[in-house]
Order: C-alpha cells, then structure tokens, then sequence
C-alpha cells in the first residue's frame, strides 16, 4: 500500500472514531433496540410515549423536568436507577414501581439482555 500524506490521514481520522467513547457508545445494542426504542430514545430532549433516558443511570425516577407524563408512582417512588434497581425494573417493572405506566411492557426475563441493555444506559450517561 502507498502510503501518502492523505491515506495516512484518513487512518488516523478512523482510528479517532473507532476510539473516541462519546462515537463508540451512540450506537444503541440491539438489546435496547428491541426492547426499549418503541418508547424511549437516549437522546437529550427526545421524549416519547416515555421519557428520554438520556443521563439516566444515576438520576432520581421521575424527575425529568422535560417530560410530563410520569406516573404518580413513579413520581413518589424515592428510586435513583443504579445497576440493581433498573435491573430489578426492567425484569419486573410492576413489581418494582406499581401502577407505572409501562403497559404493556411485562418485562425482560435474560440477565444477559438486561445486562446490555442496563451498560448502554450507563454509557449514555453522566453519572456514575
């Protein structure tokens, strides 16, 4: 291959995307495609049928100041969303938070899926 100041460039460009986190963590798995696109998106602002779950890893359930349709249970249920509470959620969200309004989604019984899906919310957020 000839290496000229163009293609040694271009190399560079791509190694730079394959490798910056912020790129690298924009694709959503298929996990979450599957499961949770429907009615959420990972982009700031983007509300749906259900909140944005942008910066969701670390925050207080129900407090998204951009989205008005939180249950009243979900509202008052003291949740912060770390690893073990949106596990726990995300298998069984009535038995975690009753009355939420995720009808009619019942819940993901795969520890691995859940897994993925709960490392995609932690990459596309600020907190912890």
């Amino acid at each position: 291959m000839i290496s000229t100041p163009i293609t040694r460039g271009l190399a560079v460009l791509s190694l730079a995307w394959v490798t910056t986190p912020a790129l690298a963590a924009q694709a959503a798995p298929p996990a979450f495609n599957n499961n949770c696109r429907t009615c959420h998106s990972v982009k700031e602002g983007d509300n749906r049928l259900g909140p944005s779950l942008h910066n969701i890893y670390g925050a207080k359930a129900g407090s998204s100041t951009t989205f008005g349709n939180y249950s009243q249970g979900m509202k008052s249920s003291g949740i912060t969303w770390d690893e073990a509470t949106l596990d726990k959620f995300i298998a069984n969200p009535e038995q975690v938070v009753r009355n939420n309004n995720m009808k009619p989604y019942k819940g993901i019984d795969d520890p691995a899926v859940r897994k993925q899906i709960i490392d995609f919310l932690r990459s596309q957020s600020a907190g912890p």
